[in-house]
């Protein structure tokens, strides 16, 4: 099992984005962060058995977060 850095980001709307830099092309949107959650976890699943389904990897997270204090 992997883990995969989300980025969560929110619009000037007022609604929230959600991508996987090492997945990409895997988005979400919706009104509400928590909302934004379910979906990006339902698309991760979704890409991961189209992926299985051609019988291919997923790829490797490379991607890490942190934070710097200014």
């Amino acid at each position: 099992m992997s883990e995969y850095l989300v980025i969560y980001e929110q619009a000037g709307d007022g609604g929230w984005g959600a991508h996987l830099p090492d997945l990409p092309g895997v988005v979400a949107l919706g009104k509400t962060r928590e909302e934004v959650k379910v979906r990006i976890q339902e698309a991760v699943l979704t890409y991961a058995e189209c992926m299985s389904d051609e019988q291919r990897q997923l790829p490797r997270p490379v991607h890490e977060s942190g934070t710097v204090t200014v």
